[in-house]
């Protein structure tokens, strides 16, 4: 058994890969009409073949999963959402308690999409602060091996 890919379901197919292109840089690499795989694995069905294949009623809005995205140049990415209009935040760019910068908006459809600084930027930025690969491994809440592996 293998995971192959998420899937979203959407209203507007040709609108949702407008938004993961425009938004987080994800290309189509496969169009079938109905569904669409993007670039990292994601996938978009439509809601009319969706509701054919499972006969239930669909419901967005759920805020109870979201689609995880990491970016290494996280302040030019924050910078890049402020110019996308009608962008609707989960909450605006926040730091979890272990350092790492994050924000949650919806897609078109209402699915949560979630951005973190890639972790091994956060590492970096407590070691040019000056902190020990030790302190960083206390302050990040991770082992020391994560930390030693994050500094390659």
């Amino acid at each position: 058994m293998k995971m192959k890919n998420p899937l979203l379901v959407v209203k507007d197919i040709e609108c949702s890969k407008e938004f993961y292109r425009k938004v987080l840089g994800l290309r189509t690499i496969a169009d079938l009409g109905a569904n669409a795989v993007l670039t990292g694995g994601l996938s978009l069905q439509t809601e009319e073949s969706w509701k054919q294949f499972t006969g239930k009623p669909i419901s967005y809005c759920a805020n109870d999963a979201d689609i995880y995205f990491e970016e290494d140049d996280f302040d030019a990415f924050s910078e890049k959402l402020g110019t996308i209009p009608a962008l609707e935040y989960v909450h605006p760019v926040m730091t979890h308690a272990w350092g790492q910068r994050v924000v949650r908006f919806y897609d078109p459809d209402h699915h949560i999409i979630e951005v973190g600084e890639n972790m091994k930027a956060v590492c970096r930025r407590y070691l040019e602060a000056g902190l020990s690969p030790e302190e960083a491994a206390e302050r990040m809440d991770v082992p020391l091996k994560a930390v030693k592996a994050w500094m390659r």
